[in-house]
């Protein structure tokens, strides 16, 4: 049986919901936590929303910071397609929190506040925001969990999310694992491009892209997709980096170094 995705109105408990919560974490996290914030859309006052709270909690150490949570009751639900991230959902089985995890300093933190902050400040942004989310759920292949999770819904929101960062001026470094149709696109031109074209043959990996031992990473500056690596998991905690390739546009200003020590 599925589980449809839901989509209400702003509910003005929210707010007292995601204290009464960041209180229990502080309190589970001590000293290494150092600030919660209350993001996503329950975070924007009149804007319908999934009914759960979305946490950014900053800590110092992030791999202390997991076991933590863990031991208190809190479940883990993966990173999803964050490298250095962790959700968590509430104790108990409940699911009205999801608790998102990030080392201190993370870009992931300041697109996540821009992006609610542009929201609070700008109603007719949270009025096409709520149409486009209603839109969505109408489409039943769009609202079935069981059978896609979030992916498509929130993939759905892709190209609206990336507009009100670019209006917002997002422009911090971030990896993620490829997972949108337009990142996917990029990985399969690059590869082409810069390696396969030059034997040439048509790429021939291609089946890592749906293997659990290969990692397809996507850099960004703010909107921008400017580099791609892939990465091939070995046993015994080792990894062999495949490729790795900055966009030509963007060498030169010591990106690559960057991507490279993420990697």
């Amino acid at each position: 049986m599925s589980h449809k995705i839901e989509v209400v109105p702003y509910d003005p408990h929210w707010p007292q919901m995601f204290e009464e919560e960041a209180k229990k974490i502080k309190q589970v996290l001590g000293e290494n936590c150092s600030v919660v914030h209350h993001v996503g859309s329950t975070a924007v006052s009149g804007l319908a929303a999934k009914p759960q709270i979305d946490i950014i909690v900053a800590v110092k150490d992030f791999e202390s910071a997991l076991p933590s949570l863990a031991n208190a009751g809190y479940i883990e639900k993966g990173e999803f397609n964050l490298p250095f991230h962790m959700i968590y959902g509430e104790q108990a089985g409940h699911t009205r929190a999801n608790i998102h995890v990030f080392e201190e300093g993370n870009p992931e933190i300041e697109l996540n506040l821009l992006f609610r902050d542009y929201l609070r400040n700008h109603p007719k942004a949270r009025e096409e925001y709520t149409t486009l989310k209603y839109t969505l759920i109408k489409h039943k292949e769009r609202n079935d969990v069981e059978k896609h999770g979030l992916r498509v819904y929130t993939l759905g929101k892709d190209a609206f999310i990336r507009k009100i960062l670019l209006k917002a001026g997002f422009n911090g470094l971030c990896m993620r694992s490829s997972a949108h149709h337009d990142e996917w696109k990029i990985v399969r031109a690059w590869r082409q491009k810069f390696f396969f074209d030059k034997i040439p043959i048509a790429d021939p990996y291609t089946w890592t892209f749906n293997h659990k031992d290969h990692l397809h990473l996507i850099f960004y500056k703010g909107t921008k997709i400017i580099g791609y690596a892939h990465i091939q998991l070995w046993p015994d905690h080792r990894a062999a980096l495949r490729i790795i390739v900055i966009e030509e546009n963007f060498r030169g200003h010591g990106l690559g170094g960057k991507f490279l020590k993420l990697c």
